[in-house]
């Protein structure tokens, strides 16, 4: 089985996929966290990098390729990250999760050590502007268009373990 679990920064992507990899017994990659170690590799912010990864598509496009290598060669395999309900196409189930911006700023914030909401607001806009644009010369993918995604999710109002329930019960239906 695979299935690919996307969302803008801070939705939870990362906390359901984990969940579901443990729960499951999946492997997990995740482009986010492939994308921050590059950055910190390259000794820049999330910002910094992604416009970088604006002027030099090798950096997407490698992440994206690898995630969709290995996803096509592996089952019982989640696979996290921004494109990959789009990069992964024969995915058994793809989730999108969402939630408002000032509840993912709570999250940022916290996940990466923002000092303060303004920041946090200025990053992530930034940063979302920069990967639609990317999305859309790169793929022409509007990242927008939630129409190849079996569950849409809001994250702001369930925890991990709800979420999980959820998916779990879709994947319960998809083994039966």
């Amino acid at each position: 089985m695979r299935i690919t679990v996307s969302g803008l920064p801070g939705s939870g992507t990362t906390s359901l996929s984990r969940y579901l990899a443990e729960r499951h017994g999946f492997e997990m990659i995740s482009a986010g966290e492939v994308f921050r170690q590059l950055a910190q590799e390259h000794s820049m912010d999330l910002t910094a990098f992604g416009r970088l990864a604006e002027q030099d598509p090798s950096f997407d496009m490698m992440i994206d390729q690898r995630q969709t290598e290995i996803a096509s060669r592996r089952d019982n395999i989640i696979v996290e990250g921004r494109l990959s309900g789009w990069m992964v196409k024969d995915a058994d189930l793809k989730i999108w999760l969402f939630a408002p911006l000032a509840c993912r700023l709570k999250r940022i914030i916290f996940r990466d050590h923002v000092p303060d909401e303004k920041a946090a607001t200025e990053i992530t806009t930034e940063r979302e502007r920069c990967e639609a644009r990317r999305y859309l010369v790169y793929y022409n993918i509007d990242i927008n268009d939630l129409s190849l995604y079996h569950l849409v999710l809001n994250s702001e109002h369930w925890g991990v373990t709800a979420l999980g329930a959820i998916a779990d019960t879709a994947i319960a239906g998809l083994k039966n």
